[in-house]
């Protein structure tokens, strides 16, 4: 983490994002909050440090032209980053259904259907800065325990929340920071909205252990059960109401 910070000291995040990925960080919790609250704070990465990270990473890129270097098989980590995708390269995904683990399609331009269900090991799927709604629809992924759809089109926070409590039911980390259905201070939000935004991902999401850039407490957690869950008891005290009038 050391070394990484002096790469940002620096002005280059590629180098870092190489680092972490080198170093296996995707499930250590301070690196993912650390490396996820990033991804808001510095726009202004250039995608042409990429070839920097290509040369120092030990994640596998894959080819963006069918002419381009031949498929190694057995890949648990593979980044389509920064490659102006508008479709998913299922073909050379798919050859790497059985040990894939780490798939990174960010910084693209995205916005259908992501996977299907026959990628059986993965458990992180890094979909940042593309232009996926609320209304995304996930294949059934129980293996799948971190989630990254950082700077996105979504709006809607129900709709979504949902759709990831269902498709991804041991998720541990998710991180959806830089959207309209995640108030914070970076996107003008307010501390009331962007606590109950926390509380409400983490009442509907029993799982989670981090949220965007921060670790779910115990506390937290006992808080968010207990709002909502007087929130859903005063819902249908309303609609029975309702339906005797």
């Amino acid at each position: 983490m050391k070394e990484g910070i002096l790469f940002v000291q620096k002005g280059s995040y590629m180098q870092t994002h190489s680092l972490l990925q080198y170093r296996r960080c995707w499930s250590c919790k301070p690196c993912v909050r650390w490396i996820s609250s990033l991804c808001v704070l510095m726009p202004w990465w250039r995608a042409a440090d990429r070839s920097e990270e290509c040369e120092s990473s030990d994640m596998e890129t894959g080819p963006s032209t069918p002419g381009g270097p031949a498929v190694v098989l057995g890949l648990q980590r593979l980044s389509f980053a920064y490659q102006s995708l508008m479709e998913i390269p299922y073909n050379t995904i798919l050859q790497q259904q059985d040990t894939l683990e780490v798939l990174d399609l960010s910084y693209n331009l995205l916005d259908e259907y992501p996977l299907g269900k026959c990628v059986f090991k993965l458990s992180t799927l890094i979909l940042d800065c593309n232009n996926y709604n609320a209304h995304v629809k996930f294949p059934y992924m129980p293996s799948l325990t971190t989630l990254w759809i950082n700077k996105n089109k979504i709006s809607n926070l129900p709709i979504i929340v949902e759709e990831i409590s269902c498709k991804f039911p041991n998720i541990k980390i998710f991180s959806m920071m830089n959207n309209e259905a995640a108030p914070s201070y970076f996107n003008g939000g307010s501390l009331t909205q962007y606590m109950d935004y926390r509380q409400y991902v983490i009442s509907q999401i029993p799982s989670l252990e981090v949220l965007d850039d921060t670790e779910v407490q115990e506390k937290e957690r006992e808080v968010a059960r207990k709002t909502y869950r007087m929130q859903r008891i005063r819902e249908g005290s309303r609609r029975r109401k309702e339906l005797h009038r």
